[in-house]
């Protein structure tokens, strides 16, 4: 069988998309922001792993060319379907996208949390995604509110103490 017939390439066939949330795609102008630098980082690394491959050299940071194009499919729907939320004008008095919760446990602990966009959730920094159960449970509520809060070792009641943008 002639060669002429076989398809070759970088292995793009081998390397499925990304998924995407089903959710809608809210995001915070910082969160635009970032996915917007990611596309640039995704492109970037693109254009060098290209111009390695054509040199017949491997990439210096070892990723392929069908890594960075899939990369950049994935920003650029992420961007192409982000819509930015920005933050209240005033003062909230119940919580919504972009608003940062003060709360407060059974067992007297204060916890802070912003809720924020799926790519830019960081639980280490407090940023908690929007669909998120605890996020879910806090939308709507306003200081004094009790909330559950679902946990692995079960729901604790939490009381939402404070709102701030």
């Amino acid at each position: 069988m002639s060669r002429a017939f076989v398809k070759e390439g970088d292995g793009d066939d081998a390397l499925p998309d990304l998924p995407l949330s089903p959710h809608l795609n809210y995001t915070t102008p910082a969160g635009r922001e970032a996915m917007a630098a990611r596309l640039q980082l995704a492109q970037a690394g693109l254009s060098a792993a290209l111009a390695d491959q054509t040199a017949g050299l491997v990439s210096k940071d070892g990723l392929s060319a069908a890594h960075w194009r899939r990369e950049v499919r994935w920003a650029e729907a992420r961007l192409g379907s982000a819509i930015v939320v920005p933050p209240p004008l005033a003062k909230p008095q119940r919580v919504t996208f972009g608003v940062a919760v003060e709360l407060e446990d059974e067992d007297g602990r204060t916890w802070h949390f912003r809720l924020v966009g799926e790519d830019e959730a960081d639980a280490e920094r407090g940023e908690l995604s929007w669909v998120s159960p605890l996020a879910k449970a806090l939308l709507g509520a306003k200081p004094g509110d009790e909330v559950p809060w679902p946990r692995p070792a079960g729901v604790v009641m939490a009381t939402v103490v404070a709102l701030r943008t």
